[in-house]
């Protein structure tokens, strides 16, 4: 019989995947009903800064910036009796880091107004270094001229590359670089909350 009771375990540079994620913080930054308020927040302010509502067009920048968008066309037409319209804006093939994030999937553009003279709000759920708005601004010129274009963001978590700021925030969040910013949406992931992901 092989006595084992003095016996130790060799110590590696190996760390379980259970260990691993067990290191990783999760922190929820906004819950369903804190999304719900700022979401109305936004909309009023949008209200408030908007000459006229008739000529108010949403864009969510699509995934999740869209779904925002009709979010906070809701909230408008409850607050004003106004029905504002909504598109859907892709801008995979405007952006110029293809080659650091890799190559994606498009999705459908679906933009079936003319946007010149129109005040357009680009719809985002998180802005953090600006080149994901500014492929937005580029495709936004294909499609007219507005007479204003302006930001919404559902987070703002710094770190700008670009002179990009956006004009409606529901929260700004200071964050690190590796951290990650989590929005979900009731429509796409079946629950609405905005978590900070750490490791």
């Amino acid at each position: 019989m092989i006595d084992v009771s003095n016996y130790q375990l060799p110590i590696t540079n190996y760390q379980s995947p259970i260990i691993y994620l067990m290191s990783t913080k999760i922190v929820e930054i906004l819950s369903s009903e804190e999304l719900r308020r700022t979401l109305t927040r936004m909309a009023s302010q949008i209200v408030e800064r908007t000459r006229d509502l008739s000529q108010l067009l949403l864009l969510g920048i699509r995934t999740r910036g869209v779904p925002l968008a009709y979010s906070l066309a809701r909230q408008i037409e409850i607050l004003e009796n106004i029905t504002v319209a909504v598109g859907a804006l892709d801008i995979t093939f405007y952006r110029d880091d293809l080659d650091k994030i890799g190559l994606r999937t498009p999705e459908k553009t679906d933009i079936p107004f003319d946007l010149t003279g129109k005040t357009v709000i680009l719809v985002d759920d998180v802005i953090f270094k600006g080149r994901t708005i500014r492929a937005a601004l580029n495709a936004v010129n294909e499609y007219g001229r507005p007479e204003v274009i302006r930001l919404a963001a559902l987070v703002d978590r710094g770190h700008r590359e670009l002179p990009i700021h956006p004009d409606f925030v529901g929260k700004k969040l200071p964050t690190a670089k590796e951290e990650i910013v989590k929005v979900y949406l009731q429509d796409i992931d079946g629950r609405d909350a905005v978590e900070l992901i750490s490791n």
